[in-house]
């Protein structure tokens, strides 16, 4: 993970200050624009003073506007070699350094401004989505409510210790594992499991970190330090799985050897035949591998420009190559099969009234309520254009149900047990009817009498059964399930989709074993939407991350995001990267044929270094212009 900022977290606090010392790469990467404006002023301004009449210093001074870049050059290959990379960077510092030492100073400065403009595109095309995780820690609290001599003291988060009473209020993150003190805590645990329900915890049950507070304040006891708790883990696990990750090799870089091989061959070859060092430059400038640095990262700049007017975030090159390699998908289910809220998908009426009437009497009542449960049903019943009226003598047990009086009629609303408390022949209704797997049942009562039930769930997007067959047909062999929730659940929700298995149940360290176990079978691409996901998403070859809806953290751990809260943008970027790629390639082979052959007629003797540098240029307008048809082509079908 990059940029972390400070927390008072412990754990954390280590991993910003790594992170605020700037790398070699990111030091060349705020270099760049520099490196491109001293060579093209150097070239204008020894033109200038070429025409005034001085050519010697004109020399000069191309010759010390190509120092910057072939500096930052030499250091970027040495850190190469260390790594044990061989890249097309050495034929560049060659042509350059051979240049500067024959006096070929005009054809020196044109491959410098060749080389750190290709690498400006490059670099530009992997700023161009990236992301640092500072919104994951910004979620993180900073500090604590504790109980200290019947008073209540806000203390930093590291200062929290095992056995101190904490009050979590309403909408507050927990900040540490602990059991609930007293009371019903209602918890939205979706950030961590994926399950939309809010789940109800009793006093002595375990809460986990990071969840949040969906009901009313309750009393915590800690059991663990903030560092030791689960959402710090979920961070570590992230940091973890992001710099366990193989970066994919550039495209340019794969034929390097061949490409190098070849020109140091030609060029040596050359000189030793005619006896002219001059002729050797001559192959090594027009050798410079700027079809390679340029036409790649424009077709890249042009495939993620095209990806993001379809509503698709593709940070970079390695980003938008492995979309095009990846043969496995594991798949999350909360949030990306399906729309990760619950939706009232059935009601019920177990007398005369109509459907309508009775959720227009449950919705009335439950605009009292902050309960995850009323505000869906509320939603529902304005999205009917339903008229909601104003409930009265309003009763609630938090995460419960409520009673009060709506149009003059007693309304009680909310969970079975509740509502047979006061209706008993509810208990009995229930019995003579089935939910599906994982649905929440709202029993409503009118006048103290069963009036019906409301199902809510959270169904499969419409889209998921055809994104899941459009992506076997772009050569997805195997598609795996992961899920946090119910077993039962995760079974009905998925059934009728083509799926190879389903794992649920799983926590965030599982999912990144099952991420890892599914590359068996080649490049795997990982989708999710929430913190749980996050590590998984990062642990992938490709990490696409539902980011309309999802949890930031999701967002800043994965290679892609989609925008827009539609699951069939990715076979359409599939498609893009797929161009992309190709058009690409074609780039890269077009050049280098023109190239080989400049290379060859230098070589015999029939082309100079400035010639060759000028010839190198149109063979870059060339294969850039191609390049371009990345940006320029057809938007692929969303089907």
């Amino acid at each position: 993970m990059r940029g972390f900022e400070k927390s008072s977290l412990p754990g954390f606090s280590g991993l910003a200050r790594e992170a605020s010392l700037p790398s070699l790469r990111d030091l060349h990467r705020l270099l760049r624009p520099t490196l491109v404006m001293v060579p093209a002023v150097g070239l204008v301004l020894g033109f200038g003073i070429r025409i005034a009449g001085s050519g010697e210093t004109a020399g000069t001074v191309w010759a010390i506007a190509i120092l910057p870049v072939l500096a930052a050059l030499l250091i970027e290959i040495v850190a190469s070699l260390r790594r044990g990379d061989v890249g097309l960077d050495i034929v560049a510092a060659l042509s350059m350094a051979g240049a500067l030492v024959f006096g070929e100073h005009l054809a020196a400065v044109v491959v410098a401004l060749m080389y750190a403009g290709g690498q400006y595109l490059e670099s530009f095309a992997e700023r161009r989505a990236n992301r640092e995780m500072t919104a994951l820690l910004a979620r993180v609290p900073r500090v604590a409510l504790r109980h200290s001599n019947g008073r209540l003291e806000e203390v930093a988060l590291d200062a929290v210790a095992p056995g101190d009473r904490l009050l979590v209020r309403q909408g507050d993150v927990v900040p540490v594992d602990g059991f609930v003190d007293n009371g019903v805590a209602v918890l939205d645990q979706s950030a961590l499991t994926g399950e939309v329900i809010p789940v109800r915890k009793k006093a002595g049950e375990q809460v986990m970190s990071g969840v949040t507070n969906a009901g009313d304040a309750f009393d915590l006891v800690a059991t663990r330090r903030a560092a030791e708790s689960t959402y710090a883990g979920v961070v570590r696990l992230i940091e973890a799985a992001q710099s366990a990750k193989a970066p994919m090799a550039r495209l340019a870089d794969r034929y390097a050897m061949a490409f190098l091989a070849l020109t140091i061959g030609l060029a040596g070859g050359a000189w030793l035949w005619s006896g002219d060092p001059i002729r050797g430059l001559a192959v090594l400038v027009i050798a410079t591998p700027c079809p390679l640095i340029l036409a790649v990262p424009v077709a890249i700049v042009s495939g993620v420009s095209q990806a993001a007017k379809t509503g698709v975030l593709v940070k970079g090159g390695r980003a938008l190559e492995g979309l095009t390699r990846v043969t496995g998908l594991v798949i999350d289910k909360t949030g990306t099969l399906t729309h990760g809220q619950a939706q009232l998908v059935e009601i019920l009426p177990v007398s005369d009234m109509p459907s309508d009437r009775l959720l227009q009497l449950a919705a009335s009542l439950d605009q009292a309520s902050k309960h995850v449960i009323a505000h869906a049903l509320v939603a529902e019943a304005r999205e009917r254009r339903l008229d909601l009226l104003p409930p009265t003598e309003v009763v609630e047990i938090a995460g419960e149900g409520l009673e009060g009086v709506v149009d003059g009629r007693h309304i009680s609303v909310g969970g079975v047990r509740y509502v047979s408390q006061r209706v008993p022949r509810i208990a009995q209704m229930v019995s003579e009817n089935r939910w599906p797997a994982g649905a929440v049942v709202v029993a409503v009562s009118v006048d103290g009498q069963g009036a019906g039930f409301l199902i809510l769930a959270d169904p499969l997007r419409m889209e998921s059964a055809r994104v899941v067959d459009s992506l076997r047909r772009l050569g997805i062999a195997r598609i795996v399930l992961a899920t946090g929730d119910r077993r039962e659940v995760a079974q009905a929700v998925t059934v009728g989709l083509h799926l190879d298995e389903v794992h649920a149940e799983l926590t965030p360290d599982q999912k990144i074993a099952m991420v890892q176990d599914e590359k068996r079978y080649g490049p795997v691409m990982m989708i999710g939407d929430g913190v749980n996901d996050a590590p998984a998403l990062a642990a992938a070859d490709v990490g696409v991350a539902m980011g309309a809806r999802g949890a930031t953290a999701s967002a800043e751990a994965a290679d892609v995001v989609l925008l827009v809260d539609q699951l069939d943008r990715l076979p359409a970027a599939i498609l893009i990267a797929r161009r992309s790629r190709r058009i690409a390639v074609q780039s890269v082979y077009a050049g280098i044929g023109l190239s080989v052959i400049g290379m060859i007629v230098a070589g015999l003797g029939y082309i100079t270094p400035v010639q060759g540098a000028l010839i190198q240029e149109a063979i870059d307008v060339a294969v850039i212009l191609n390049a371009l048809r990345a940006l320029w082509g057809p938007e692929p079908s969303r089907s």
